[in-house]
């Protein structure tokens, strides 16, 4: 029998949401969180990877499974790129796709069980392991801050220098209220990626919290000093009860960030394309 003395709750819901890092660089000026890296990437090359395939594949007759959930991504992103984006650019489209089923798929490692990903990854000594990716601020704010980047090239693409810099100083004051105007629009681009960011890691992170609450409610982690992992059959059935009941609820919180992080890129840069 194990001498060990069991997790308590608060210890083992902060082993749940610690990232494995890594400090680089002279003085440990850089912290890497390996697995929102390598959770992130793997989920590209996968995903990415079957689409590619997908294309390969693709027929002009009856389409496959695959191709078929291809198509439908595509057709509703695209539809919403041409009601939202009103000026020209071959990046739109391409674009909203990777974000919209990057960010889901993400977003969607939230549905495997609590324990399963550290428990494997634990098998090869690693003690702690964060798996869903938007769960990190860092990565969030990496992808709202290449929308923020976007959104200047974008202002500059269809405005040029001038024109944008003549929209930055005269909306909505106009020029005898440069300084205010420039003042508003700084905050205005500021709060963009902030909230883009905020937005979708403050729900994932919430998402996360509730599912490790819930198996901590349902006992199925043993978090006091007396008997086995699994208290017992009944704690375990509530526990799947209430997994399930939360996970299907999840699935439309999932979707949805997904699709905002999407659109609000979308109207961002459509935003930029335009004159105001």
């Amino acid at each position: 029998m194990s001498s060990e003395t069991p997790p308590s709750a608060n210890e083992y819901i902060a082993h749940h949401l610690q990232n494995l890092t890594v400090s680089v660089g002279k003085g440990a000026f850089w912290t890497l969180h390996l697995d929102t890296l390598i959770m992130s990437g793997l989920i590209g090359l996968i995903v990415f990877g079957l689409l590619w395939f997908a294309a390969r594949r693709a027929t002009a007759g009856v389409p496959g499974g695959l191709q078929a959930f291809a198509e439908i991504v595509l057709e509703m992103v695209d539809t919403q790129v041409k009601d939202t984006f009103h000026g020209q650019s071959k990046l739109i489209t391409p674009l909203a796709i990777t974000i919209f089923i990057w960010v889901f798929c993400m977003n969607a490692i939230d549905f495997i069980p609590v324990d399963f990903i550290p428990t494997v990854v634990g098998r090869f000594g690693v003690s702690h392991f964060k798996p869903v990716p938007t769960t990190d601020p860092n990565a969030t704010f990496a992808m709202s801050l290449t929308v923020f980047l976007l959104i200047f090239i974008f202002n500059v693409k269809f405005k040029g220098v001038g024109g944008f810099l003549h929209e930055v100083f005269t909306v909505p004051f106009g020029p005898w209220l440069a300084p205010v105007n420039f003042i508003l629009r700084v905050i205005e681009e500021a709060a963009r990626p902030v909230s883009l960011a905020l937005r979708l890691f403050g729900n994932m992170f919430a998402g996360e919290v509730l599912f490790i609450l819930l198996v901590l409610l349902a006992g199925a982690w043993h978090i006091d000093s007396v008997g086995s992992a699994f208290s017992s059959g009944v704690s375990m059935l509530g526990h799947i009860v209430l997994s399930v009941g939360w996970g299907i609820f999840h699935i439309l919180i999932v979707t949805l960030q997904a699709f905002i992080f999407m659109m609000l890129t979308i109207v961002y840069l459509s935003l930029a394309s335009e004159s105001h």
